[in-house]
């Protein structure tokens, strides 16, 4: 039975538990998405949206209270000064679960949790792609009387190449 059941323990005691979802969180907050089993990033972002929602206000009292949940003041720091401005107009959901299949050892439910508003970091490396459209019928009829003209100065060289050669044999 499940009553009163608030949270997914993990299978880990309690210290283990808040110890791994801090690690969690700083790595999401570091690298904008991790790859990770679906339970634990169901968790996380049970864990990690509240933080999000405090350092919308740049407060001593909130940070010292994010800080108090994740334990690293570099990854605090980049929380309020990355993170927050580019999700104050969001009123929550920042986080993303993506599901990926099931892992090939244990055959796990896999996932990528992702910062919702992070998702140029990943599209600025590719090329942009080139622009094809279909050209129109003047333009295909132009093309093609422009390869005819070709082939008829290509036809009449060889024809005069042909000439010259009978004549150097003579």
């Amino acid at each position: 039975m499940r009553h009163g059941k608030k949270i997914n323990h993990l299978g880990r005691k309690t210290a283990h538990r808040k110890s791994m979802l801090a690690n969690m969180s700083c790595s999401l907050i570091e690298h904008k998405r991790i790859n990770t089993t679906l339970a634990k990033a169901k968790a996380l972002k049970v864990f990690f949206e509240p933080l999000v929602t405090k350092s919308k206000t740049d407060t001593t009292h909130n940070r010292r209270l994010v800080f108090a949940q994740i334990k690293d003041k570099y990854m605090v720091t980049e929380l309020f000064r990355d993170v927050a401005p580019k999700v104050g107009d969001r009123p929550g959901g920042y986080t993303r679960i993506i599901k990926l299949g099931n892992r090939l050892g244990d055959n796990a439910d896999m996932a990528l949790i992702e910062l919702v508003d992070f998702n140029e970091i990943y599209n600025a490396n590719k090329p942009a792609k080139k622009k094809t459209r279909r050209r129109g019928s003047k333009v295909v009829k132009a093309a093609e009387s422009a390869a005819e003209e070709a082939v008829d100065i290509t036809t009449t060289e060889a024809a005069d190449s042909d000439s010259v050669t009978d004549e150097t044999k003579e």
